[in-house]
């Protein structure tokens, strides 16, 4: 069966630190020592003497933003992580 993804209001934010956009933090060296993310282009935040890596939770389970990394909040409330080579090909600018 084929489908067409139906149309979500969403907002999008390109990603910075301190606009409490991330659902949280993980350690820097469980992130390497789990393997949980390829460590290209990782967001790395020190905080108190500590290297931490933001990420967005979702049914998936967890993603870690990277550099350039969109965060996608769907009017419903889920929240996404989007590439900047995928962003403008999945959401297009609504004049408000």
């Amino acid at each position: 069966m084929k489908c067409v993804r139906t149309a979500i209001e969403a907002e999008v934010f390109e990603y910075e630190n301190g606009k409490q956009l991330e659902d949280g933090y993980a350690l820097y060296e469980k992130v390497i020592t789990n393997g949980f993310a390829d460590l290209e282009n990782l967001v790395i935040i020190e905080k108190d003497g500590q290297m931490l890596c933001p990420y967005i939770k979702n049914r998936r389970g967890c993603t870690f933003i990277k550099k350039g990394d969109y965060i996608i909040l769907d009017g419903d409330g889920t929240k996404h992580v989007c590439g900047p080579d995928k962003i403008w090909q999945r959401y297009e600018k609504v004049e408000e």
